[in-house]
């Protein structure tokens, strides 16, 4: 079910360059389906899985791996860990969180200097980087490095909760959503054939889909993704992205994108025909994969369908799981669509 491999994929760690665990998980997947897979120089997974038919235009999907996490700078005579951030985080969102470092899974707190010693101005402003650390409990700078070194990597604690109104509470929703409609796409039978790109590096500047793009050659694409809803009571209704709970999300433009006029048409007609609840951006901000493919070579004609993720890149990212199923309908339904030949020249 895609509520099982969701809730499986955003359990592993897998931030930008270290999506290893992510990938095996996938490439099992992959293969078990019946998809001829490779992975490329950048870490990309690639899975091709045949169709009932070729497909009239090479259609790609693609779906990011890593998630935004930490890195290792270095490690303090004190035994304390300094570093940096892999992606977009909110450095609010950091103070007091619980982390895990590296492949042995070394538990950590993210600290901060103690209330009582800052000053008045240092009270009005978000702590800076340079302030933070990750404290693993070590007594000193050898103890430290016997477990974790710099360069090694750190992510957010995978507890995962439903909760409230068919609600997900889990990190990682972005993009690992994407992964999961693409691995039980891939274990349907198609009606065409289908590409499947598991890319690297989205969250540190859509790295890997240029050379995925690069390397497949597609002349369409549709990018599953994970969105900003920014839905919160305090927040003025033209700021607020989208909602969680109102379907996908298809986009015609975003902070980095303007997507395909004809596949956003193709797309918003095949949610209204087969009664899927959609919706679109109201304030226009982030970017996704699509902005490398649709620039690679010749250029491709690109689409997205998201989910309206609450709380995005933190440790507790919130999204409906009624628009889960409903984004793997529409992923689907377009498949077929573009099978019957119903896109727009």
């Amino acid at each position: 079910m895609l509520l099982d491999t969701l809730k499986e994929l955003c359990a592993l760690s897998g931030p930008s360059s270290f999506e290893e665990p992510v990938r095996e998980y996938l490439l099992a997947r992959a293969r078990a389906a019946g998809a001829e897979s490779r992975v490329d120089g950048m870490g990309n997974l690639i899975c091709f899985k045949r169709g009932a038919k070729s497909a009239p235009g090479k259609l790609m999907l693609c779906a990011h791996m890593d998630e935004v996490g930490l890195i290792v700078k270095r490690i303090t005579d004190e035994g304390y860990l300094k570093f940096a951030c892999l992606g977009g985080i909110d450095h609010r969102v950091l103070i007091g969180k619980p982390v895990f470092l590296g492949e042995k899974r070394i538990p950590g707190i993210i600290g901060l200097k103690a209330i009582h010693l800052t000053t008045a101005e240092e009270r009005k402003k978000t702590p800076d980087l340079e302030s933070l650390f990750i404290d693993i409990g070590a007594k000193n700078r050898e103890e430290a490095e016997k477990l974790t070194f710099a360069g090694d990597f750190a992510v957010f604690s995978d507890n995962i909760t439903e909760y409230g109104d068919q609600m997900l509470k889990a990190k990682a929703i972005d993009d690992r959503i994407g992964c999961a409609v693409m691995v039980e796409l891939m274990e349907k039978e198609l009606p065409i054939d289908v590409t499947f790109a598991f890319t690297v590096q989205e969250e540190v500047g859509t790295r890997g889909a240029f050379g995925a793009a690069f390397s497949v050659t597609p002349e369409l694409a549709l990018i599953l993704e994970g969105t900003t809803a920014a839905d919160s009571p305090t927040t003025e209704a033209h700021r607020q992205v989208c909602r969680p709970g109102l379907g996908p999300v298809i986009p015609y433009m975003d902070g980095a994108t303007v997507y395909d006029p004809s596949l956003y048409r193709l797309l918003c007609a095949l949610a209204e025909d087969n009664g899927i609840p959609w919706q679109t951006k109201e304030y226009l901000s982030g970017g996704t994969d699509a902005k490398a493919i649709q620039r690679t070579k010749a250029g491709v004609r690109v689409g997205a369908i998201s989910a309206a993720v609450r709380y995005l890149h933190s440790p507790s990212s919130v999204a409906s799981i009624r628009d889960f199923t409903h984004i793997e309908t529409l992923a689907l339904r377009f498949i077929e669509a573009v099978a019957a030949g119903r896109l727009e020249q």
